[in-house]
């Protein structure tokens, strides 16, 4: 219908306690890394590809996509050279259309619109991705004699940029994380529209056997002509809502999350250093909670400590004769599981580590809110638009709901940084750290 693709009851469920079942997909039919690598025992077109490619085959999205990627070159080709075999999902794909309304089929001028948000650098980090991951398809296929013919010749309708970037969108708008499986792609629940908290009427679950079941949610009455729902993630923010499905609820006023990234500054000495063992994502998070705005990000902590704090690095030789980079703090070496908080907020200075984030924290947000309100400033106004320019409608949205959401960020931090400044211990830290300034060390001539 006009609404797209959706589930819509056929009859009533809900009017006895033990009729919760709406739909049952058996284990055979779940694309999952664990079927992808089943089809490959009898598709030696599959098989070579996922071999091909190495490790990246070994991860449930990177099996995902090549899967489908050659059930689509199936439908194309033709009967006397025929790629890979048939399966129940060569139809279905069929039916699953790129969903080109996602940010990574937008145009240059409307991946303009980002500017100023989170997802600008969302975006561009992600276009990148997929650009290696299809040059390494390539690079990978190429001397497969069948790819080279269907896929890599000049002068045929082979497979593009646009190609990879389909298979990427229908696996990442549609893809869930089933119990018992992980991220898996599973036909008919795929179908089911998102709606959130009190609005979802339905779950996703597995059950005994193995199947994939969406079953109505506890108290809620599914009538026939209904639309079924289930939630992509209540939590999820405007940005991540906008980015991997196109759309951001009509009932959403606060964008709930956003990720900045952060940069170690140019003058820190330890800058290559931080970079190499950095184990967390160049930036932190914002997200809204009990009416405040909170933040996670171990490598916030990274940036704000150095060497006369106790901070150091050292290349230590390994078992096999090579060398690796260290990280230690105060002699204590911070393993690649070891959260670089813990071992900061034990220490005495713990106070002032946090005035060192907090700070850092805040300017980085004031920095976006300036750069978002120049992105603002300099955007067409939206009656030089169609009404119906999806993408502008959706990137006005974002700004307003980030920007909502930054401002609080903002506030909370100066408050934050108020309360620590009263500490005693960051004032007799502040009091050391000028009377270093007014009297340096005279030089010693003796």
């Amino acid at each position: 219908d006009d609404k797209g693709k959706r589930i819509v009851a056929s009859s009533k469920v809900g009017s006895s306690q033990n009729q919760d079942l709406l739909i049952r997909v058996p284990p055979h039919l779940i694309l999952s890394l664990e079927t992808v690598w089943i089809y490959a025992k009898s598709d030696r077109h599959l098989l070579e590809v996922l071999e091909a490619v190495g490790d990246y085959s070994r991860t449930a999205r990177g099996a995902i996509l090549i899967f489908l990627l050659l059930q689509i070159s199936h439908n194309a080709s033709a009967e006397s050279d025929r790629v890979s075999v048939s399966s129940p999902w060569t139809q279905y794909v069929r039916f699953v259309p790129p969903e080109e309304n996602l940010p990574t089929f937008w145009s240059e001028e409307e991946r303009a619109l980002t500017a100023g948000t989170s997802l600008e650098a969302a975006l561009d980090a992600k276009l990148k991705s997929l650009e290696r991951e299809f040059i390494h398809l390539s690079d990978s296929t190429s001397s497969i004699g069948w790819c080279q013919r269907h896929w890599w010749d000049t002068g045929t309708d082979g497979l593009s940029f646009y190609d990879w970037k389909a298979v990427d969108s229908m696996y990442r708008s549609r893809a869930l994380d089933l119990p018992g499986t992980g991220h898996a792609m599973i036909p008919y629940i795929d179908m089911a529209s998102h709606a959130s908290g009190d609005d979802t009427v339905a779950l996703y679950e597995t059950d005994a056997d193995g199947n994939a079941v969406l079953i109505r949610r506890e108290g809620r009455t599914v009538n026939v002509g209904d639309e079924v729902t289930i939630t992509y993630g209540d939590d999820k923010g405007a940005c991540e809502m906008l980015f991997s499905y196109g759309f951001i609820e009509d009932s959403m006023t606060f964008a709930r999350g956003l990720f900045l990234d952060l940069e170690i500054p140019d003058d820190d000495p330890l800058k290559l250093a931080k970079t190499s063992i950095a184990r967390s994502p160049p930036g932190f998070k914002l997200f809204e909670s009990g009416g405040f705005v909170n933040w996670d990000g171990d490598f916030v902590w990274l940036v704000c400590v150095n060497e006369e704090d106790g901070l150091d690095f050292r290349l230590l030789q390994t078992i096999d004769g090579g060398r690796e980079l260290k990280v230690f703090w105060k002699d204590q070496e911070i393993s690649p599981s070891s959260a670089f908080r813990d071992f900061l907020q034990v220490e005495q200075l713990w106070d002032v580590f946090q005035l060192r984030a907090v700070a850092t924290l805040q300017s980085r947000v004031e920095q976006q809110l300036l750069a978002l309100e120049r992105a603002k400033a300099s955007s067409p106004s939206m009656q030089e638009f169609h009404q119906a320019f999806y993408p502008h409608l959706n990137i006005t949205k974002l700004r307003d709901l980030e920007e909502k959401l930054m401002v609080q960020a903002y506030e909370d931090f100066e408050h934050k940084k108020n309360t620590l400044l009263t500490s005693q211990v960051v004032q007799d830290y502040l009091a050391s750290a000028n009377r270093e300034q007014e009297f340096p060390d005279e030089d010693d001539f003796t």
